[in-house]
């Protein structure tokens, strides 16, 4: 009886001293956690990523961690399975084990090729099934898939984003272009552009560029961020890029190098601005541009093969710990500088992970192989990118599903939410610029002319604002030119308009790799000349740079969309006949012009 007394005052006194040995417990588990080499029990999913890394890393040998590294090119296009086109992929994916593909369009004699996208995604799922470790599959896709892939909904370019003033709009974009991409096949999306585009002459970030305001470049990145990281189901790595800054140059990358003439107090206040937004934003990976910046680098070579740039500035005093991936290894601006190979090593060195495009992937492999050996770069140093690399691969689940379903496809490209959403961004983006003698909106359709100069003889530029106009309002005349027509036919064409109440152009003017500026090109700007010499008003219709003013200062009125793409021109018809009202302010100054956030409003009628 006494042993059974004893048994229960112990019992009641364990109860009540159990919330004590608890909370003890607890402190003690805390503690743990705090304690150097202690890691903490719970698996997060940050964890679990660079558990099933490591377990891929295990499994490679020291090339193989290499070729993991690089990304190679694709056109998105389905070769021949007897093709040698097709036999050089599968060596690249199967044999060499590279890391990834980029889709890229193909230009065939001077007209720019795009993916079709069931023929896209059906050969990388081909090239997935052949890869022993997933591939990370990324594109350009800065305004949605149709940068790359035809059939996609038409999103404006970023300076249009900026114009409209409305992150929620940026935000869906982001949102959107994960969608798209994930049902395409591609996992990392090189977008968005980060740079603060300040400098007129830009000719290869311009529109791509949410504007010149730091603040609000920043502000629209974190906002597309934002909304490509909101679908875990369609979860995408996303890119802001070119670092440190490509917008205050006057060089295309592509041809040359550029360089950026400013010191560090400058590039902490505008150049780096929207890149610390992003980090902080959680983006996965910071591409770097083929730039020279002397405040930060003296050698007189570009940020992508530069440690004190990559490591020093991105790495230590910006903390970013993400992917950092090159700019493309064959633009001019790199390898005007360095042999291929050469230029692989410097940017592992500088502290790259990720070679883009080298222009022969294998001897890109060989060449950082043979560094090791002679001791140029440590094992370590390729083990650290390639857990990046492996990690970013699990984030975005290709352990679990590396295929696509082809037919799921077109429930997502053909999204009508998407087209409405491309339409709003167009409309909400015009802008007013000037207007004298409040000649827009046109009043008299039939007595206007309306002309339109396209970029390209190839393609369908100016079309869908020829339609909208001539559906819109009966009896108008709407000429379209290309860059090839000769000036006797142009002025034909204006003898045979007769005469013009006001002269109504619309001009498309966008950036391209290696065109190397943002003018009008063949006859188009004496015909501009001749226009000026009817004394009439003249409408000059901006559909891309709304730098193009400057070369046109005495033009009555100028509307800008900061954009060629086709919801731009239906945009630029709506508002020239009075529609919609143009809402948009300037992202951008107009030296000698306009100012940042100028815009002139005027009333539907």
């Amino acid at each position: 009886m006494a042993r059974r007394r004893a048994f229960a005052i112990l019992f009641l006194t364990l109860i009540a001293a159990y919330p004590a040995l608890m909370r003890t417990s607890k402190q003690v588990q805390r503690t743990r956690k705090s304690e150097p080499g202690v890691a903490p029990k719970p698996a997060t999913a940050a964890n679990t990523e660079r558990a099933v890394a490591q377990r891929w890393l295990k499994n490679m040998t020291l090339r193989d961690r290499i070729a993991q590294l690089v990304i190679i090119t694709s056109y998105g296009e389905a070769p021949s399975s007897r093709s040698q086109t097709y036999r050089d992929y599968v060596r690249a994916v199967r044999d060499l084990k590279v890391g990834g593909m980029i889709v890229v369009n193909r230009v065939v004699g001077g007209s720019v090729r795009s993916a079709e996208p069931y023929a896209m995604a059906s050969f990388l799922n081909r090239m997935q099934r052949l890869a022993k470790v997933p591939l990370l599959v990324g594109a350009d896709f800065e305004r949605g898939a149709s940068m790359r892939v035809s059939g996609t909904p038409k999103y404006p370019h970023l300076m249009a984003y900026g114009a409209t003033r409305d992150l929620n709009l940026t935000r869906e974009l982001g949102r959107a272009t994960a969608r798209e991409a994930r049902a395409l096949g591609v996992q990392w999306v090189f977008a968005p552009d980060a740079d603060v585009n300040n400098n007129p002459d830009n000719p290869i970030i311009n529109i791509r560029s949410f504007g010149e305001n730091p603040a609000d470049v920043a502000a629209n990145v974190r906002a597309f961020i934002e909304g490509a990281h909101s679908d875990s189901a369609n979860r995408v790595l996303v890119t802001a890029k070119h670092f440190p800054g490509h917008g205050d140059t006057d060089v295309d990358t592509h041809m040359g190098l550029a360089k950026i003439e400013a010191d560090r107090e400058r590039l902490q206040s505008m150049e780096l601005v929207p890149f610390r937004e992003a980090a902080r934003a959680g983006v996965d990976a910071i591409m770097t541009a083929h730039v020279a910046v002397p405040a930060i680098e003296p050698e007189q070579i570009p940020a992508t093969v530069s440690a004190k740039v990559l490591t020093g500035l991105l790495r230590d005093e910006l903390a970013f710990s993400g992917l950092i991936v090159t700019d493309a290894m064959d633009m001019q601006g790199l390898t005007k500088q360095f042999p291929a190979a050469e230029a692989s090593v410097r940017a592992l060195q500088a502290g790259a992970d990720v070679l883009l495009m080298p222009a022969n992937p294998e001897e890109a492999i060989n060449a950082v192989a043979a560094a090791v050996r002679e001791g140029k770069l440590s094992a370590k140093r390729i083990n650290e990118s390639a857990l990046r690399v492996l990690t970013a691969k699990a984030r975005v689940g290709l352990q679990k599903k590396r295929l696509v379903d082809v037919e799921d496809i077109s429930d997502v490209i053909g999204s009508s939410e998407s087209e409405a959403h491309a339409q709003l961004a167009a409309d909400r983006a015009v802008t007013l610029v000037k207007n004298d003698g409040g000649i827009l909106p046109i009043t008299n359709p039939p007595g206007a002319c309306f002309w339109v100069l396209s970029e390209s003889r190839y393609g369908t530029q100016g079309r869908r604002f020829a339609e909208e106009i001539k559906s819109r309002a009966q009896g108008v005349r709407v000429q379209l030119f290309d860059p090839l027509v000769s000036i006797e036919e142009m002025d034909k064409a204006f003898e045979k308009a007769g005469e013009c109440d006001t002269h109504v152009v619309a001009a498309f003017v966008s950036v391209a790799a290696y065109r190397g500026n943002v003018a009008l090109g063949g006859n188009y700007p004496a015909f501009l000349a001749k226009l000026k010499a009817s004394a009439k008003p003249i409408a000059l219709i901006s559909l891309g740079s709304p730098y193009l003013l400057r070369y046109y200062p005495d033009v009555s009125a100028y509307l800008a969309t900061f954009s060629p793409v086709i919801p731009s021109e239906t945009a630029a018809a709506k508002a020239i006949l009075g529609a919609i009202r143009p809402s948009g302010r300037l992202p951008v100054t107009i030296p000698g012009i306009a100012k940042y956030g100028d815009s002139i409003l005027f009333s539907n009628r």
